[in-house]
């Protein structure tokens, strides 16, 4: 190879390290997943969700980490899929819960988590945790922006409302007298 060629070849390089350098950091991101960061870091306030580990699910039921964290919280953004905005920010011992309720299988008793849902929560079913839409029986509501207990033990759950129908400006039980009941607590 001729050395004007060698030169060439060199430059190139040089000028696509250069321009890689000088790119922002978030570009390393997909734009998909930079979108899908800003909407999980809306579930929980700023200085919980800006050191949280950031994770999607793929299509085929797996979890995706699009940010790794380092406060022990994981969010979870927006799930399209679902008539309302729904992103959550838990905690280690919340984020098993909601993998047990996800996987089917019991969680564990008395091992209590935390969850953000500042953004609001999907329309969902009171009583039925696999409920996918609105019937007569399952008795759908409307949340606003909440936090939730999950994993108490029954004597914390029995201190609170259980309604099929529930009063969603005061904190009422969700899904009582499931494996995954947990404690919902409207916030502003």
């Amino acid at each position: 190879m001729s050395t004007p060629a060698l030169l060439h070849r060199w430059l190139a390089v040089v000028l696509g390290l250069a321009a890689i350098a000088y790119l922002p950091a978030a570009s390393a991101s997909p734009p998909g997943d930079r979108q899908m960061i800003r909407s999980a870091m809306s579930a929980a306030p700023h200085k919980v969700s800006a050191g949280a580990t950031v994770v999607a699910m793929t299509a085929d039921g797996k979890m995706r980490t699009l940010r790794q964290g380092h406060n022990g919280f994981t969010c979870m953004p927006d799930n399209p899929a679902t008539p309302g905005p729904d992103p959550m920010c838990m905690d280690q011992a919340a984020m098993e819960w909601a993998m047990a309720w996800v996987g089917h299988t019991t969680p564990a008793s008395g091992k209590i988590g935390f969850m953000y849902m500042l953004a609001g929560g999907t329309d969902a079913s009171n009583t039925d945790p696999y409920a996918s839409k609105p019937d007569m029986q399952n008795h759908w509501i409307k949340t606003g922006p909440h936090v939730m207990i999950v994993g108490a033990e029954q004597a914390f759950y029995d201190q609170y409302p259980k309604a099929a129908d529930p009063d969603t400006k005061v904190p009422y039980v969700m899904w009582a007298g499931t494996p995954y009941q947990h404690l919902m607590i409207p916030v502003r």
